[in-house]
């Protein structure tokens, strides 16, 4: 399959000598995409994935006051990331005004990914971060989604991304390699799990959110956000319509309709349109068939029973 600009900052010769003797020992695969998958301290990674991850790991010192943003890939990072953005500067950027940074930038562009830029988003597990963020008061805010959404909106992301129609052949060759264990950043069980697990064991420092909960409803998942993040918001902001304002600026159909995610490119390279879709609950209806949503589904009542974890 033709790899095109997906992944325009991923090359091999960025490679150090030092991780491609780490990748000859590593477990390895080539999924659905035809880009070569090695698993490291149990999480699948594209070979320059791996170069990012080792770096964050050798490197990253996060001050006190930073927030760090976690996801596993397509489960409603690009909203989390608006919304924390629209919190943190609600006093020097109203979400009335004309001059709101999300008018004039994707949150993608606003939020870096962290692999790529040591910057606070990223899509690597809780373990993987766990050491550099040992001795660290930093937050970090973990969104997550139900599995087959998430998968679903991840193989039209890409579709779009490579300029094709629905393909249904990418579909089920996704549909196993998630049902494997074999994906980007996955398992998947795994990824939402150690998150799960570091927000019970300090809940202080790491807030486990679900985009599900989120659009069921968003009032009261910003107000758990903003108090989180420490900057709460105040009866008289939400009698004078705070709330509101920020859930309306951030909001999927606002976005998508802004000139800045119609055109041009975010800092990964990718179309800022192509980040954008419906958003939508239950999506994966309209696309798998029963019986894919019913193995995801016992795969994923095996894979959390005991944790207390449910979607």
């Amino acid at each position: 399959m033709e790899k095109k600009e997906l992944w325009i900052n991923l090359r091999e010769e960025d490679l150090t000598s030092e991780t491609k003797t780490l990748i000859s020992s590593l477990p390895s695969d080539e999924p659905y995409l035809g880009l070569n998958l090695c698993k490291y301290q149990g999480t699948w990674y594209y070979y320059n994935f791996l170069q990012g991850i080792l770096n964050v790991q050798r490197g990253l010192q996060p001050q006190d006051t930073d927030i760090i943003i976690a996801s596993f890939p397509k489960s409603g990072t690009l909203w989390i990331k608006a919304l924390t953005v629209t919190l943190f500067q609600r006093s020097e950027n109203p979400s009335s005004g004309d001059d709101h940074p999300l008018l004039s930038n994707n949150p993608h562009d606003l939020v870096p990914i962290l692999e790529m830029h040591l910057v606070f988003s990223t899509h690597m597990p809780f373990h993987t971060l766990q050491e550099a963020l040992k001795y660290s008061p930093c937050k970090v805010v973990y969104i997550c989604r139900d599995a087959k959404d998430c998968m679903v909106s991840r193989w039209r992301f890409i579709c779009r991304c490579l300029n094709k129609e629905e393909d249904r052949n990418i579909l089920e060759s996704m549909f196993e390699s998630f049902c494997s264990g074999v994906a980007l950043f996955g398992p998947f069980w795994d990824h939402i799990l150690s998150y799960w697990k570091a927000s019970l064991e300090n809940p202080k420092h790491v807030l486990f959110m679900k985009y599900d909960d989120m659009k069921t409803d968003p009032h009261a998942q910003l107000k758990k956000l903003a108090e989180f993040l420490g900057c709460p918001i105040s009866e008289k902001e939400e009698k004078n319509g705070c709330v509101d304002e920020i859930l309306e600026m951030c909001s999927l159909s606002k976005l998508r309709s802004l000139e800045v995610n119609m055109t041009g490119e975010s800092v990964n390279g990718i179309d800022n349109k192509n980040h954008f879709r419906k958003g939508i609950v239950g999506d994966w209806k309209n696309y798998l068939t029963p019986e894919m949503g019913n193995k995801m589904d016992m795969i994923m009542e095996e894979k959390l029973k005991d944790s207390g974890l449910k979607f």
